[in-house]
């Protein structure tokens, strides 16, 4: 006799939205240093109800991958807990939150991802994403064009680009969310520049030759890992036209001495060196949330404690967040960034 069926893993009860991709052509991107695509496919969240209406427009979330990852990466499949798509449709569906358009896109680059930058050695990512792709969701897509129903948000590297941009570029996003994102460099980044420099060493400090083997090996280890990521920081911070790969690294290969000068360019985008100067695009965001796990692996949380004084006492409005976690595996952390957000939208 047939045992008794028990639903182990429980189905989603709600509607959900589709996913449709994006092709873009863009100018900016065809003349990248690094030979990346200049055609990029960007994955766009729809509603369920965007299909209900066809004159019904709807608020727009940008979703910025962590290095290592882009936009096609975020809605794939997962074997255990929710892509972006899946947290959305339950997010929408039990009315946490409205519906919202939400776009992923892809900026990957043979560095290994992006910090969503301008940069002469990896391309002007930041311009693309703010005069390119923006407005070309705008126009293809029922969007409210408008900066108070536009928001970013990303976790780490995407973090960054957030408040990169809303201080750098202000007045494409009205709204921001970074989730231990970059930030305090000399706590964060130096300590994995005496490990790239031995992994360099294998190369004869030739940073090319390690990049094709990077990308040719079946096993790259984690050493290997953190030297490309060192890269595509320098790619994004200290561009170098004419040098290898056009980059100048912050240390000397052979002695691992900081480069001042060199460092001193990176600190130029760290978010607690801009924040005082970019008071008032950040005093004009409808929302800024900034949150870190209180054991992130790579010491976020002591720059993004100081961060959060800084706009404390420049009395910048912000929602701050100290979570009991690591940097890994804080996707959940949107289950209370994106509803605060699209909240603030309606209000604005």
């Amino acid at each position: 006799m047939a045992g008794k069926q028990t639903t182990l893993r429980p189905a989603a009860t709600w509607p959900a939205g589709r996913v449709v991709e994006f092709d873009h052509d863009s100018a900016l991107l065809a003349v990248n240093p690094l030979g990346d695509p200049a055609r990029r496919r960007h994955p766009v969240y729809l509603p369920p109800a965007y299909d209900d209406s066809a004159d019904r427009r709807f608020p727009v979330l940008w979703s910025l991958a962590a290095y290592t990852n882009a936009g096609p990466g975020q809605v794939g499949w997962r074997n255990q807990g929710e892509n972006l798509p899946q947290r959305l449709d339950r997010l929408i569906g039990t009315g946490v939150m409205p519906p919202v358009i939400v776009v992923f896109p892809d900026c990957y680059t043979a560095l290994g991802g992006n910090q969503y930058v301008n940069s002469a050695a990896i391309g002007n990512y930041a311009d693309y994403l703010v005069t390119e792709l923006v407005p070309a969701i705008d126009r293809h897509y029922r969007t409210i064009p408008d900066p108070r129903a536009r928001a970013v948000f990303g976790k780490s590297s995407g973090g960054f680009g957030g408040l990169h941009l809303a201080m750098a570029h202000p007045g494409c996003f009205g709204l921001v969310a970074s989730h231990a994102g970059d930030c305090g460099f000399d706590r964060v980044y130096a300590r994995d520049f005496p490990m790239a420099c031995d992994v360099l060493a294998r190369h004869e400090g030739d940073i090319e030759a390690f990049v094709r083997t990077f990308w040719r090996d079946r096993r790259p280890g984690g050493a290997a890992f953190h030297t490309l990521m060192t890269l595509c920081l320098a790619a994004s911070y200290s561009p170098d036209p004419g040098a290898p790969l056009n980059l100048r690294l912050p240390f000397d290969l052979q002695t691992c001495r900081l480069d001042e000068a060199t460092w001193q360019r990176w600190l130029t985008f760290d978010p607690l060196v801009m924040a005082p100067a970019a008071l008032d695009a950040l005093n004009a965001l409808s929302g800024l949330w900034i949150d870190v796990g209180s054991r992130d692996q790579y010491y976020i949380h002591y720059g993004t404690r100081e961060l959060h004084q800084v706009l404390d006492r420049a009395g910048v409005a912000h929602q701050f967040q100290e979570f009991d976690g690591t940097h890994s595996g804080i996707d959940w952390r949107y289950d209370h960034s994106l509803p605060w957000l699209l909240e603030r939208m309606l209000q604005a």
